[in-house]
């Protein structure tokens, strides 16, 4: 089955930085887009980066231009966050996500998240 693993979250000071790797099994990893999505207790999950399947496109949140960066490893199944300049204002539990196209249906997978708290 689809599984989405993150992991590199942790506490770090402002200014900081942190990795986040989201090691994916169970499907044809080099297929769809990878994206990272976070989320704050109360508020809708948002989505803070993106990478089309062959890495050649990216997309960032306005929030996070400049300081994060999407990358992946289609060889070794991973997608990674590397976050930079870290603000106190980017702790949230940040999820891996893919999702493709079936006929009539659109799959949708997550992973259990990762905590990135940014507090001196």
């Amino acid at each position: 089955q689809v599984q989405l693993v993150e992991s590199g979250g942790g506490l770090v000071q402002p200014g900081g930085s942190l990795r986040l790797p989201c090691a994916a099994s169970g499907f044809t990893f080099g297929r769809p887009a990878m994206r990272w999505y976070r989320q704050v207790p109360g508020k809708q999950r948002e989505l803070v980066a993106s990478i089309s399947s062959t890495g050649g496109t990216t997309n960032y949140a306005d929030s996070v231009k400049g300081r994060f960066t999407i990358s992946r490893d289609n060889a070794n199944n991973t997608v990674y966050l590397q976050m930079n300049s870290l603000k106190p204002e980017d702790t949230a539990v940040y999820y891996c996500n893919a999702e493709w196209w079936t006929p009539m249906k659109l799959n949708t997978y997550w992973g259990q998240g990762t905590q990135v708290t940014v507090h001196s």
